[in-house]
């Protein structure tokens, strides 16, 4: 496991993240690819983004809508419900006392 990132560990953040990033604008499946890439997560395949967001739309937390495009086919532009806004909510709350728990481990403090 040569600098991979565990993949269920990858899973959850990457759902949370995804929230984080639909926050803020409206984006389609490969869109959303490459704003992951620039922020670190640069060995998230497609085929790893396309069924997350298939499972957060199951769940009703993103909804997807196809729109036309300058450059191609229609894409399927995804935001976020009010359940989903809650979601990211809880995954921030989360994230900040799991982050500090691990952070203490790793620094040794008690």
């Amino acid at each position: 496991m040569k600098n991979k990132i565990n993949s269920q560990m990858l899973k959850g953040i990457l759902s949370g993240s995804i929230l984080l990033l639909l926050d803020q604008e409206e984006l389609y499946g490969y869109k959303l690819g490459e704003e992951l890439t620039k922020f670190g997560f640069t060995d998230v395949t497609k085929g790893t983004i396309y069924p997350l967001l298939l499972s957060l739309e199951k769940k009703n937390l993103i909804k997807g809508i196809m729109r036309e495009s300058d450059a191609g086919p229609k894409r399927k532009y995804y935001s976020l419900t009010k359940e989903g806004i809650k979601e990211k909510n809880q995954f921030i709350l989360q994230w900040s006392k799991l982050k500090s728990s691990v952070d203490n481990l790793i620094g040794g403090n008690q």
